[in-house]
């Protein structure tokens, strides 16, 4: 993982999805960002869990969009339908085996990075009512 910082768009794949995110038309974004929560959220706890930038990213466009969201530069992203994946999908890369986790615990910012996470994952599921 190409990271410069701890938040959710420093590094090198989060910000390429934002481009990816902007470049989708506008009917596809939410399928742009269903289909990378998706990937993480139905991966199992046996599996390991890479890639998981993206959906760190997708996350935080959908929690943007709640109350108490933190705004992002990339500020597409769909409402109330993804955000049960997407907490789903930070779940799972807060578990064993999740590649993200395990990069930033050899740098020793996992609690960090957790951090900001879980801030992330509230957000998320203050909003949908979880």
């Amino acid at each position: 993982m190409g990271a410069w910082d701890i938040g959710h768009f420093d590094n090198d794949t989060a910000a390429d999805f934002g481009g990816w995110v902007d470049d989708a038309e506008p009917g596809k974004k939410a399928d742009v960002l269903r289909d990378v929560l998706t990937a993480i959220a139905d991966t199992g706890p046996e599996d390991y869990a890479d890639c998981g930038e993206k959906a760190v990213a997708a996350a935080a466009l959908i929690a943007a969009q709640c109350p108490g969201g933190e705004p992002v530069t990339t500020a597409y992203g769909p409402k109330e339908p993804l955000r049960p994946l997407a907490v789903r999908a930070l779940d799972r890369l807060t578990a064993e085996n999740a590649e993200p986790l395990d990069l930033w615990a050899d740098a020793g910012e996992d609690q960090a990075w957790l951090a900001g996470i879980a801030a992330l994952r509230a957000v998320l599921v203050g909003a949908s009512g979880e």
